[in-house]
């Protein structure tokens, strides 16, 4: 497996990853509808070029041969990483990729003097939850996000970056 920066060639297939993911893990949490209209409105293809583009954030990509398995979307913030979405194909799940995913994007926010990850994941989502906190985050806060023009609870979880070492070597 090879973890590396997005780029605008990989567009199409962080949001197959994504759609798949979605599918598989929102079921009883968002209706199909909503489902794909969040997909479609949170990887739109020119507004996720344009992301790719930004010095501040930070997309990578893991591959297993020349297929895309999984991505993590992060924006750097000065003194932390904000980690917005983290997916990983349900049929390459339970292999350490989503972890590989975390630690590569934490090593990237700490090379910019981040000192901490935070990370987003629905409140209805124990999946995503069990994975953050599997990983050290702890739950700090709680608010709500918007997706298909629906509200749905949200938690934020929080890693500190330890210096000198892999962000996910605790877990």
């Amino acid at each position: 497996m090879t973890i590396r920066r997005a780029s605008a060639d990989d567009v199409e297939a962080i949001r197959a990853v994504a759609r798949a993911s979605w599918t598989a893990d929102y079921p009883t949490i968002l209706s199909r509808e909503t489902a794909e209209s969040g997909v479609d409105e949170w990887y739109e293809p020119t507004q996720l070029r344009a992301e790719l583009d930004r010095p501040a954030t930070c997309v990578f990509v893991a591959e297993r041969g020349d297929e895309v398995v999984g991505f993590v979307h992060a924006l750097w913030n000065r003194e932390e990483g904000v980690v917005f979405r983290v997916y990983v194909h349900p049929d390459h799940r339970e292999t350490g990729i989503g972890s590989d995913l975390v630690d590569r994007v934490g090593s990237e926010m700490a090379s910019r003097d981040a000192d901490r990850l935070t990370a987003m994941v629905l409140a209805d989502n124990e999946v995503g939850q069990g994975f953050y906190e599997s990983l050290g985050f702890e739950r700090v806060d709680e608010g709500e996000t918007t997706i298909g023009g629906e509200s749905y609870g949200e938690y934020s979880y929080r890693l500190e970056i330890p210096d000198g070492e892999s962000v996910t070597s605790g877990a």
